[in-house]
């Protein structure tokens, strides 16, 4: 007898993972449907490069399926995602060659600096961030995270990422009011 179809689109969250945790591959496909924008974006605002982005969440949510029966409460769902994701990245970073990130990290922060027109996007702009930077800024903003839950998350020390929230900050004022002024110049003329 075939299997019929169950249409999750209208049932709570917390129904749903409870029913994935069981090994339902339709609740758990229900919740990849629900949930792959937001993570897509997180690891795009991580990373800077969508396809790097795309490989990264597809990664978040094999992890999510093989490790959601560890989940005791379903209603945490989104957090526990959330720091599955965080994992990745990091677990990503842990992985490249310390010198290959440093090139990139010079490269991006020199075709900022001399393109202007480019400083306004601001995924370009978090791509000259270093790595720690730019992960605590997007938890920031991106995500509304306190700077404790951040700590929390990454396993970073406190005043590390309020340093790293407030550099990364810094640097992004700095980036986007250089393009500012320069455009306001390009207008007067």
């Amino acid at each position: 007898m075939a299997r019929v179809p169950t249409s999750f689109s209208k049932a709570r969250e917390a129904l749903i993972v409870a029913l994935a945790r069981t090994g339902d591959r339709d609740a758990f496909a229900e919740l990849v449907q629900r949930r792959q924008v937001w993570i897509r974006n997180l690891m795009r605002r991580c990373c800077g490069d969508i396809t790097l982005a795309d490989d990264l969440a597809q990664q978040v949510f094999l992890q999510a399926w093989k490790d959601i029966r560890r989940l005791r409460n379903p209603r945490k769902f989104g957090p526990w995602l959330k720091k599955l994701a965080v994992n990745v990245w990091l677990q990503h970073l842990r992985k490249n060659d310390a010198l290959h990130n440093a090139v990139e990290h010079d490269d991006s922060v020199s075709s900022v600096q001399n393109t202007p027109a480019v400083a306004m996007d601001l995924d370009r702009a978090l791509d000259a961030l270093s790595n720690p930077e730019r992960l605590c800024i997007v938890l920031s903003y991106h995500e509304g995270m306190t700077h404790g839950e951040i700590a929390e998350l990454t396993h970073f020390p406190l005043g590390t990422v309020k340093s790293h929230v407030r550099r990364g900050s810094e640097h992004l004022q700095q980036l986007l009011s250089a393009y500012a002024g320069n455009q306001s110049t390009e207008e007067s003329q």
